[in-house]
């Protein structure tokens, strides 16, 4: 039978970008990190709106238990390039509704007509230019997957291009002339080995994350509330213990230089609209400030 599975098309239900594969889950085959924190492995990909569904989730997972963990970015391939026609997508155009339509389910603004007005040809580029910042800069990759999905879901920047891949690495003091060398040479093996890694862990959709390692792990399969996410968290690795933070708008401005009415409410611990409402009080006072999209805002600190 014929897969008319689209990984564009995430469902909001199950909140996964599903790939269209129909061969069934090989062994779990993840290794042991290096590493003493609590193990997680995270495949995603730059242009997965459900992996930017989850952000508010995993920014308190790290507010919450910091440096006792750590996240294994590992880059997915959801887009390839547009030589298939499956699950109703056959060009970009056909995604930007759909980006639209999943904006207010996840509660993150996202401006589906970057595939009107400079759609992407493939999400290999910038997935490749994320792992050669974690050849240079392990400790900055996290930053910059923040900002090229802000630039794709909110700028509406297109990030295949070099022009907006270098500007992002430039803001995090990268160096930018080493990053085109290695996205050249070595991260296109790197990004390989992560697309290999997916499929020898069973990997069939994005968010898709792996608490522990081995056959034993835990596994989360798209946009699931913090709880959960804790939960298989502390199964794996009783022995955590979620921290206190403070809650101050300006402590948590500081730990993430921007913020979705959405993420601040979840790492803020407020109602959703007051958490908006506090928002709009801080950019009216000249603290913050504000980016609107047709879906939504995102605030920086001034």
């Amino acid at each position: 039978m014929e897969n008319t599975k689209n990984p564009l098309l995430c469902d909001p239900e199950t909140g996964a970008c599903e790939l269209p594969q129909a061969d069934s889950a090989e062994k779990i085959t993840l290794a042991k990190l290096e590493t003493t924190a609590a193990q997680i492995t995270y495949f995603t990909d730059p242009i997965c709106s459900s992996c930017w569904g989850i952000e508010p989730q995993l920014r308190r997972l790290k507010l919450e238990f910091g440096n006792q963990i750590h996240i294994d970015y590992r880059m997915g391939g959801l887009l390839p390039d547009w030589s298939y026609n499956s699950g109703g997508i056959s060009k970009p155009s056909d995604v930007s509704a759909h980006w639209d339509e999943v904006s207010p389910y996840y509660d993150m603004p996202i401006d589906g007509n970057i595939w009107l007005e400079d759609p992407l040809w493939s999400s290999y580029p910038p997935s490749i230019a994320f792992k050669a910042v974690q050849m240079q800069s392990p400790e900055k990759a996290g930053a910059f997957l923040r900002i090229i999905r802000e630039m794709v879901f909110l700028e509406k920047k297109n990030i295949c291009k070099w022009e907006h891949l270098s500007a992002a690495a430039s803001s995090l003091t990268l160096n930018v002339e080493q990053l085109k060398l290695d996205m050249e040479s070595q991260a296109k093996a790197h990004f390989e080995q992560d697309l290999k890694l997916a499929r020898t862990s069973g990997v069939r959709a994005f968010p898709t994350l792996f608490f522990g390692e081995g056959i034993n792990a835990s596994v989360l399969v798209g946009a699931r509330p913090y709880e959960q996410m804790k939960s298989l968290l502390l199964k794996q690795y009783p022995k955590l213990e979620a921290m206190p933070y403070s809650k101050d708008w300006d402590y948590l401005f500081t730990k993430f230089p921007s913020l979705t009415a959405r993420e601040f409410a979840e790492i803020s611990g407020k109602e959703r609209k007051q958490a908006e409402a506090e928002l709009q009080q801080l950019t009216a006072a000249g603290k913050l400030q504000e980016f609107k999209t047709r879906n939504g805002s995102i605030w920086r600190k001034k």
